[in-house]
């Protein structure tokens, strides 16, 4: 399970043309699920996010986390995240889950993640989507559970 998150001011995700999910400070998570993941690997990622601090405290150090800060998440299903292009110019997906084994752990992520007393938004799994994300720093990470 692959996961780019970005800490943001606010972000919304918009489908046909319609706001979907929105939140203000916390972050957007973009996430990939690649084959062999599973229920573990949704809540130790889970886990981790929710406690990663990588927010300022008064000093301007990252001491806080998004369970600090009482930030809010945004994620997003993002099977582009397990894509290979090291060769050719077509990146090739066939690391990434089917939808039938992704869906359900992409659900089962935005609820552990919620399980962690943060409000999680999220967008409509496999839809054609519009992120908006205001950047906070910006700080972007990657992150990867096996």
């Amino acid at each position: 399970m692959k996961a780019v998150i970005q800490r943001c001011r606010h972000a919304k995700v918009t489908v046909d043309n319609k706001i979907v999910g929105e939140i203000g400070e916390g972050l957007v998570i973009f996430l990939g699920v690649a084959q062999g993941d599973d229920e573990d690997c949704a809540r130790r990622l889970a886990e981790k996010i929710s406690k990663l601090r990588i927010f300022s405290d008064e000093e301007g150090k990252f001491n806080h986390s998004l369970i600090d800060v009482q930030g809010q998440a945004l994620v997003i299903s993002n099977f582009t995240l397990c894509g290979d292009a090291r060769k050719g110019n077509r990146p090739s997906f066939t690391a990434s889950a089917a939808p039938e084994l992704a869906n359900p752990l992409y659900e089962s992520f935005v609820t552990l993640l919620s399980q962690q007393n943060i409000t999680v938004a999220s967008g409509v799994f496999g839809a054609d989507m519009t992120v908006d994300v205001s950047n906070s720093g910006p700080v972007t990470l990657i992150l990867e559970m096996t």
